[in-house]
């Protein structure tokens, strides 16, 4: 009722314009000057207010894009505006980020939403990838380019700082998972290597936070992404600070945290002189994309219900778990190397990182480097030829993280554990796919054990439920229903916590709701079980 009330409002300004008798509304600013261009951006304030449009840009580690969520009170339509390449710039013996380039990509996109949709869209959010992050000198000067978590500084500073100050004090404070390209470890390594940056440095920003200065001005630190830090405390909702202090890192950088939903302020005048856009707030969605793919899950719950679901972001990463109300900080989920990181509206993902498509992105990097130019259609067709279940791997081992040849260290893997060593290229992906299904079963079953409760569905959401061998053969590893979708589950859920922060929907559970029926999903039941039974018993011989 409010937008048809906001319509027919801006009907009868219309009508006033054409007889020179005019007033903008309250917060509305003028794109510029003229009969012409006053008109277009009445037709704009118009569309504008019948359908609230937000703009999610979801960087990711590959790519980058601009979304648009037009929200009609029931229905959001999701449209992909702008797309960009992204990834690691090697520069000497480092793997950066090209955030200046980054930010030109955010400008273009931000110009060809004002040509979409006019001068004004309701708001603006920005996710992206977690731990790594920029430093802010005196004077907000750029230190520099980030690093890329790959980058090879923190090999051996995890270990180091483990026997500092000892493993279980780190979980204790921060209940994460261990992994060397934490933010803790990415800190310590500039510490060690006494990086100059790191002794100047006044502000710390993580990827999405340094995004959003840039777009406002606005300095912040949000949940999600802090919390995949290593040095947030989830219990005390606070930075880690006396962590920080017993590893000498300096605590002064760290700004107060900020919740998914925070209306930061509008666009920077510069910002809406090279887009065009004014009047846009910029809104923090769950900064961390898998926080906002979460958001995304379209389960049905009633209130004080526990869900009987867990779910996987599913991409170059696997991220599997299950949603809970405060963090779970004890020593079984410390020897499950299970991870406490931020969600939406207070909760917390207790979940595992697992290596995802990252296994048949690189294989497939390198066979087009060798020529062999297959497109996914004709590799999908490949690994669904292949024999099945003959030979796994430990997607999660060491040598998959950043080899120079992803099919050739499968083969090597295969040959050491004195498996049947795949060849051809449709053999290395039906053992990529099917050992990452395996670890599905083998993390699906910890999820069980720390909620204490059988887990009926498994939600596959992400450009990664777009490899049907793959969401099938986790509905017969792990013996569950898979309802996959939606694929852009990253960029819905940061446009729905927008719709959220304006009251446009009153809650994450009406959220998931408007997921439900705005967009397909598809359904894999459990086939052929016994056989991927018989089969993960080799499997798990391979993880001890």
């Amino acid at each position: 009722m409010q937008r048809r009330r906001w319509a027919l409002f801006g009907g009868r300004l219309i009508k006033k314009t054409i007889w020179g008798n005019f007033s903008w509304p309250a917060g509305f600013v003028r794109s510029g000057s003229g009969t012409e261009t006053v008109f277009e951006d009445i037709v704009w304030w118009v569309k504008a207010m019948a359908d609230r449009v937000y703009i999610a840009i979801d960087l990711g580690a590959s790519s980058g894009r601009h979304l648009a969520g037009s929200f009609d009170g029931k229905k959001l339509v999701l449209e992909e505006l702008y797309r960009f390449d992204n990834g690691p710039v090697p520069v000497g013996d480092s793997l950066h980020w090209d955030v200046l380039g980054l930010w030109m990509h955010v400008l273009q996109g931000l110009r060809i939403v004002r040509q979409k949709f006019g001068p004004t869209v309701a708001s603006i959010g920005v996710d992206t990838w977690g731990v790594d992050f920029g430093l802010l000198g005196r004077g907000d000067v750029l230190l520099g380019n980030p690093h890329h978590y790959r980058d090879p500084r923190t090999n051996g500073v995890m270990e180091r700082a483990i026997e500092l100050v000892g493993r279980e004090t780190i979980f204790r404070h921060t209940g994460l998972q261990f992994m060397q390209f934490n933010t803790l470890y990415q800190l310590l390594a500039m510490k060690w290597s006494q990086s100059p940056l790191l002794e100047v440095a006044q502000t710390f920003l993580m990827m999405p936070d340094l995004f959003h200065w840039l777009l406002t001005g606005v300095k912040s630190n949000e949940f999600t992404n802090a919390t995949t830090t290593q040095f947030f405390d989830p219990v005390k909702h606070d930075w880690a600070n006396e962590l920080l202090k017993s590893l000498d890192l300096p605590t002064h950088i760290f700004l107060p945290i900020s919740e998914p939903g925070t209306k930061l302020g509008r666009l920077r005048p510069q910002v809406v002189r090279e887009t065009g856009l004014n009047g846009a707030e910029v809104i923090l969605p769950g900064t961390h994309d898998t926080a906002s793919a979460v958001m995304a899950v379209p389960a049905a719950s009633k209130p004080g219900e526990q869900p009987n679901w867990c779910y996987i972001s599913l991409g170059t990463w696997a991220l599997m778990g299950v949603e809970v109300p405060r963090p779970v900080i004890t020593p079984e989920v410390s020897s499950f190397n299970f991870t406490n990181e931020g969600g939406v509206g207070g909760t917390i993902r207790l979940l595992k990182n697992i290596t995802g498509l990252w296994l048949v992105q690189e294989c497939r990097r390198v066979w087009h480097l060798a020529g062999r130019r297959w497109d996914w259609e004709q590799l999908n067709r490949l690994s669904g030829s292949a024999r099945p279940l003959v030979s796994f791997i430990d997607p999660d081992s060491p040598e998959f993280l950043a080899p120079q040849d992803m099919p050739q260290a499968i083969r090597e893997f295969c040959r050491r554990t004195g498996q049947v060593v795949p060849e051809d290229e449709g053999a290395i992906l039906r053992c990529a796919l099917e050992s990452i299904a395996m670890k599905f079963r083998f993390v699906f079953e910890r999820c069980e054990k720390l909620v204490g409760r059988r887990i009926e569905v498994i939600h596959i959401v992400g450009g990664g439920t777009q490899n049907k061998q793959l969401c099938q053969a986790a509905a017969d590893a792990c013996g569950r229903p898979v309802v996959a979708g939606p694929v852009e589950a990253t960029a819905i859920g940061n446009a729905m916590m927008q719709a959220v922060a304006w009251g446009d929907v009153s809650s994450i559970a009406e959220a998931r709701e408007v997921i439900r029926t705005s967009f397909p999903m598809d359904y894999y039941e459990p086939r052929n079980t016994a056989a991927w039974e018989d089969a993960y018993e080799r499997f798990l011989k391979l993880l001890q």
